[in-house]
């Protein structure tokens, strides 16, 4: 993985002024979008730099940490792209949450608290009026206080704006229908909405159960080389059916309800939270 260039170096700064002597870690490094974490004697940070494509998309993410409530964020452009620092978020995603759940040791009564305290983020961040856009099992972060800070905001928007020109999608395999069916159709700029949000909460729930995607590509026909334009038409004509795989039924099945809802009959976040809270951690599994 790569070191930083020259042109990093103000981002370094930032996150010395907030950590002290650093040490770095390179955490991802892909499409032009770099992480890193920062450590230091007096705290932790992220950092992150965008160049080429991704530069505007790290400008968008650090304007909306800029603006929503808890976070906090120092941002700059240089010649190449834009960086933000930010505090490192300290603690388990919900994927991390449920690995005992998918090996089958146990676990079931953490991770039932880790999805309703999901829910219920991603229900504040409705409450004041957002949508995130991109909800993925990793995008979760469960601290040791109990509440839940979402990562990944390089899709958000406020309600009643529309921060990009285009809009093609995030993680295909957690797209609503009408939202794919909406970037084939058009017109541009395709609007993210809360009830998409939802949709793919309750697919990332059932991926963290599972650790497989809610959808059965294999039997729709679709192997692992089609295209991602192929894979979002069946999505919109809702071609492809939900995997049979059921290793937790009571959990699922109200994920299962959400998953097949068209988007004016899907629950609220806060109303999917009280749907899993009702699930017995302690019976309807499969052995």
């Amino acid at each position: 993985m790569g070191e930083f260039t020259p042109a990093a170096d103000e981002a370094l700064k930032a996150a010395r002024s907030m950590c002290g002597p650093l040490e770095l870690a390179e955490i991802s490094n892909r499409r032009g979008s770099a992480v890193w974490k920062a450590t230091g004697p007096r705290g932790v940070a992220s950092i992150k730099l965008g160049t080429g494509e991704a530069a505007e998309v790290t400008a968008r993410e650090a304007s909306v940490l800029d603006q929503l409530p808890g976070y906090t964020v120092t941002a700059g452009r240089f010649d190449d792209g834009v960086w933000y620092v930010t505090p490192w978020l300290a603690g388990p995603s919900t994927w991390e949450v449920f690995r005992p759940v998918r090996k089958g040791d146990g676990g079931r009564g953490d991770a039932l608290e880790a999805a309703v305290e999901l829910c219920r983020a991603v229900a504040g961040l409705h409450a004041e009026g957002w949508v995130h856009g991109d909800l993925q099992p990793q995008h979760g972060i469960h601290g040791a206080d109990g509440t839940v800070r979402l990562l990944d905001f390089a899709w958000s928007r406020r309600l009643g704006s529309t921060p990009w020109t285009a809009f093609d999608g995030t993680m295909i395999h957690l797209t609503a229908p009408e939202l794919a069916a909406a970037i084939i159709t058009g017109p541009q700029p395709v609007d993210t909405t809360q009830t998409a949000d939802v949709h793919a909460l309750a697919g990332t729930l059932w991926t963290c159960v599972t650790g497989t995607w809610p959808l059965d590509y294999e039997a729709a026909g679709l192997g692992r080389g089609t295209p991602v334009a192929e894979i979002r038409k069946a999505i919109a004509t809702r071609a492809v059916p939900l995997a049979a795989s059921t290793p937790w039924p009571t959990l699922q099945a109200r994920l299962r309800d959400v998953l097949l809802a068209g988007p004016d009959d899907r629950p609220s976040a806060v109303e999917l939270a009280d749907l899993v809270q009702a699930v017995d951690a302690w019976s309807g599994y499969a052995s």
